[in-house]
């Protein structure tokens, strides 16, 4: 057993001096004649059970006392080679403190050092004892929660937490009699083999490449491969997360662990002090970590927070030096995600990790690779994993799917220009890389660039400039060449882009949603339309634009995808997608008079007035000395310059 007490760090003076004079002025009586012999006082270790690579919870319960307990301190020990303690929650405490100052006198003190294989605890109730809740600790109550990981390297079999209880200084309690002897029983822990997943305290990450689909889905809990090079245990300490702006101190603890060359950081919030924020008008939860460089960085907080942000309208933002990850929680969706997770999982159990992570040499590759395939193409900035999942009782869910379009940002490297960049792409499963919605904000060190996209996934920062020689006079320059350097519209070969020929159904609809960073269905849905072929190079595009509500065909079944389409048509499509990128539209009183601007507005058929007049309000359509010709066809040129404004007015790029 490890006895660290030469290199412990002390606890603060005041607090120390407090629980040694309220122990030992007590022991007088015990000892006086005639005492009855003094009651033992039993403390449970709960006995649990966790995979390698995974974290478990380990109450710490006061069974049997003659007494309410008023102080307490202990040294527990354990194996350091297998286990590393996460975090500890005490269960009764007014302010807490991880490390040891001159100022103040906290409630509850630990200190952690998972190098050395150690925790210690030191506790005295500070409540004024004639209250109701004086603060005291009975049978039957939580002294304190241990959260404690079982190393990914960690060989199957049993441990122990252990305590020295002939050492005062590792194990005493105190009553508001007497310092009572204290019996430990519990603290077994059986260690099982790493299987295809697990409740790790940082989400895993594939090797192989992401794709932007798939849905909020139920896997199995994905546990990390065992590291190249030794673990390094986890650190713990104190960290200030912000709540409207305002920092809250002790309001959440950071640890960094390293296995091979992957540093993570994890933040775990403190739960309930942030839900006491939500009578205060909660709206944004800040956790920032800076001086990581690009490790990965995971801000964990429980179900019941994300609930009960979801009813403020709040939102949690991930700050790191690698980029920021801003989650309105009603995107998560936590009511759902608890549903798939079992009728038997509480809000408070449900662990909600959100990362930012760098992507691993595989994804590295892929997105060089795709690269390389386009021609002229530069990667920036190294693809970034941004994840959401829930994980609970070894089950694991992804959320990959949200509602509305969620704001991430990624960091330029020092020393880039963010006029170098073109746009944010995000990694498909087959290595081929798709435009996503991307703004460059200047910064005063750094510049950064903005991605808005409905899904999780991996992304990265090319430099793309293209034009086209049939362009260089045209109208539509500049906005064919934003769009193609974004990836959205291409050329017909011979550096030609034909900007005046008219657009087919498909082809509209492939720009639009290439536009809006649409790759894939939203959900499970299938086209009944009697023309569209399978295998076709359009049916994918069909597919998605049905599952987002873009599109529905006509009244025989059919969606003609090689007719050209009219103004009225596309206008009709882009109104839809209006509701997606949350443009107001124009209601029933504004539309006459839209229309009515224009000298043909009193032809546009009933079944499309509002939405061209919608198109109108937004600016995205301006028609053409003085008329919408809305039966006329749509051009190549008029399509970029419709998908660029839709996409700038909703502030996308």
């Amino acid at each position: 057993m490890l006895q660290p007490k030469k290199k412990r760090a002390k606890m603060k003076k005041t607090m120390s001096g407090m629980i040694m004079l309220t122990l030992l002025s007590s022991l007088i009586l015990p000892g006086v004649a005639g005492a009855r012999p003094a009651v033992t006082s039993q403390i449970e270790f709960s006995n649990v059970s966790v995979q390698a690579g995974q974290s478990v919870k380990v109450p710490v319960k006061l069974t049997q006392n003659e007494y309410p307990v008023n102080a307490y301190n202990m040294q527990i020990d354990y194996d350091k080679s297998t286990l590393e303690v996460v975090r500890i929650t005490p269960a009764a405490s007014g302010i807490i403190a991880s490390s040891a100052t001159e100022t103040g006198v906290p409630d509850f003190q630990y200190q952690i050092n998972n190098a050395e294989g150690w925790v210690r605890i030191i506790w005295v109730n500070s409540k004024d004892r004639s209250q109701e809740d004086s603060g005291l600790i009975d049978a039957g109550q939580s002294l304190f929660e241990m959260e404690i990981k079982a190393k990914s390297n960690a060989a199957p079999g049993t441990t122990h937490l252990t305590v020295d209880q002939n050492d005062t200084e590792h194990w005493r309690f105190n009553n508001l009699e007497y310092s009572p002897p204290a019996e430990l029983s519990g603290g077994t822990i059986t260690i099982t083999a790493a299987s295809s997943g697990g409740n790790s305290s940082s989400p895993s990450t594939p090797d192989s490449g992401s794709s932007s689909g798939g849905g909020t889905s139920v896997s199995s809990p994905v546990s990390s491969p065992a590291p190249s090079a030794p673990s390094t245990p986890a650190a713990t300490k104190g960290v200030d997360i912000y709540v409207n702006g305002q920092k809250q101190e002790q309001s959440a603890t950071a640890s960094t662990s390293t296995a091979g060359n992957k540093v993570t950081t994890t933040i775990h919030v403190d739960n309930n002090k942030v839900i006491n924020q939500v009578g205060n008008g909660l709206r944004t939860l800040l956790l920032p970590v800076t001086g990581t460089g690009t490790n990965t960085v995971v801000g964990e907080l429980n179900a019941k927070l994300v609930k009960t942000m979801e009813g403020s309208n709040a939102e949690v933002v991930i700050q790191t030096d690698t980029g920021t990850y801003t989650l309105p929680a009603s995107q998560i969706k936590v009511d759902q995600v608890v549903k798939q997770l079992g009728s038997t999982a509480s809000l408070e159990d449900v662990t909600v990790q959100i990362a930012i992570a760098p992507s691993n040499e595989t994804k590295k590759a892929a997105i060089e690779a795709a690269a390389s395939k386009i021609g002229n193409t530069t990667v920036v900035a190294s693809p970034v994993d941004f994840e959401v999942k829930a994980v609970y009782n070894g089950q694991q869910i992804d959320v990959n799917r949200f509602n509305a379009y969620v704001e991430r940002s990624i960091t330029l490297p020092e020393g880039v220009d963010g006029s170098k960049i073109t746009t944010g792409v995000v990694l498909q499963a087959d290595g081929t890389m798709l435009h996503v919605p991307t703004k460059v904000i200047k910064g005063k060190v750094n510049d950064s660039a903005v991605i808005n996209s409905l899904t999780n996934s991996t992304y990265a920062l090319i430099y793309h400039p293209t034009t086209f020689n049939d362009i260089s006079s045209h109208w539509s320059r500049a906005d064919v060449e934003d769009l193609a350097s974004r990836l959205v519209v291409e050329g017909e070969g011979d550096q030609q882009f034909a900007p005046d020929r008219s657009i087919t159904r498909a082809e509209f609809t492939a720009v639009l949603l290439r536009g809006l960073g649409l790759h894939s269905p939203e959900n499970d849905v299938t086209t009944a339309f009697t023309d569209v072929k399978a295998d076709s190079w359009y049916e994918n595009e069909v597919q998605t634009a049905v599952s987002y509500g873009l599109i529905s065909g006509y009244t025989d079944n059919s969606f003609r995808p090689n007719s050209e389409i009219s103004r009225a048509e596309a206008l009709t499509i882009v109104s839809r997608a209006m509701k997606l990128v949350e443009l107001a539209q124009a209601d029933a009183s504004e539309t006459a008079n839209l229309l009515g601007t224009y000298s043909d507005g009193s032809k546009v058929q009933p079944w499309a007035a509002e939405s061209v007049a919608s198109a109108i309000k937004q600016g995205l359509v301006q028609g053409d000395e003085g008329k919408l010709m809305t039966d006329a066809d749509v051009s190549r040129a008029q399509t970029a310059a419709i998908v660029k404004r839709l996409l700038a007015k909703a502030g996308l790029i």
